[in-house]
């Protein structure tokens, strides 16, 4: 199931006219935690009693959408090629296309639009503040949300799916929209959303140690020294990023392409300073993002590889 809504995905992506007709399901799922945030997260009320209902909706909006899920994968799987829908069902919360799609934009607006351009693109993708970016900064910011989405929007999903069928990859794409919409250190959301960002991280441990190893296998593929590299720059840097999770894919990615990433940025008006990931040049370029996509792609297409592989292995067993 998990080979098929791969290649789907891939191959199909989501599509413009049934977003237009209907939406996506993570735009349904983010609906209900925008009601319970407005509804619950109220800034008069006692932080523990804030981080409590956090719980809470959090708890809430994974049963609304997870069991559901449960009970529409145990009816297709009453029928022989039920399995068949629940991955075409299952496609429509990967992201291996549109994410593929985001990032070339920013190349491309860098190529066409100078860096008015880039920053315009690169808004989309990233929580930082475009304006406080140079070229080299926009082309970092792209490579460091393509490597950090691998995780969590391709890899993450799949390793779910694989575990837990479709209500698996249901209850993670509930988590993960709930820690993008309300996971965030601000005031407004440090109690309310504190479940919802420490969940996430949890769910995503095992994904971004493996979306690591997905681009250093892909980099191996071409050139076995940069595989290598990428590999002793996760064990190196990754641990010193200050997500326990992002510092993994992006190490791989940024040795990989003789790069750095991460490092001193501005989220809003709100310096961070992080570790550097990799110890090759900063200053990268638009080149650099079309680099990146391709090793994304590699790095997509060794996970079908693994996901058919895994296939044919547990059918002869």
């Amino acid at each position: 199931m998990l080979a098929l809504a791969l290649m789907l995905e891939a191959a199909l992506g989501y599509p413009d006219p049934l977003s237009r007709a209907v939406g996506h399901p993570v735009q349904w799922i983010g609906a209900l935690i925008g009601a319970l945030d407005r509804l619950l997260n109220r800034p008069a009320w006692p932080g523990v009693a804030r981080r409590v209902l956090g719980v809470f909706a959090l708890a809430l909006v994974i049963a609304v959408t997870a069991a559901p899920a449960w009970m529409l994968s145990a009816w297709l799987r009453r029928f022989p090629g039920g399995w068949v829908v629940e991955a075409l069902l299952a496609a429509s919360l990967l992201a291996q296309r549109s994410l593929y799609r985001f990032v070339a934009a920013v190349g491309q607006g860098l190529k066409n639009g100078g860096l008015a351009g880039g920053r315009s693109a690169v808004a989309h993708i990233v929580g930082r503040n475009p304006q406080a970016l140079d070229e080299a900064g926009v082309s970092r910011a792209a490579l460091e949300s393509l490597a950090e989405n691998f995780s969590d929007g391709v890899v993450a999903p799949s390793l779910w799916l694989a575990l837990g069928g479709l209500p698996g990859i249901v209850a993670y794409k509930a988590i993960n929209t709930a820690d993008s919409m309300i996971g965030h250190f601000t005031a407004e959301h440090r109690e309310f959303g504190w479940a919802a960002a420490r969940l996430d991280d949890l769910v995503n441990l095992p994904a971004s140690r493996l979306a690591g190893l997905w681009i250093a296998l892909a980099t191996a593929l071409h050139d076995r020294r940069l595989g290598r590299l990428a590999i002793r720059a996760m064990r190196r840097d990754a641990p010193h990023h200050r997500s326990p999770n992002a510092g993994w894919p992006e190490a791989a990615m940024a040795a990989a392409l003789g790069l750095r990433l991460g490092g001193p940025r501005v989220y809003g008006e709100v310096p961070v300073k992080d570790h550097w990931m990799g110890r090759g040049r900063a200053s990268a370029t638009a080149a650099d993002i079309g680099r990146g996509l391709v090793l994304y792609r590699r790095a997509c297409a060794v996970q079908i590889v693994a996901a058919a592989l895994a296939t044919a292995l547990l059918s002869l067993s």
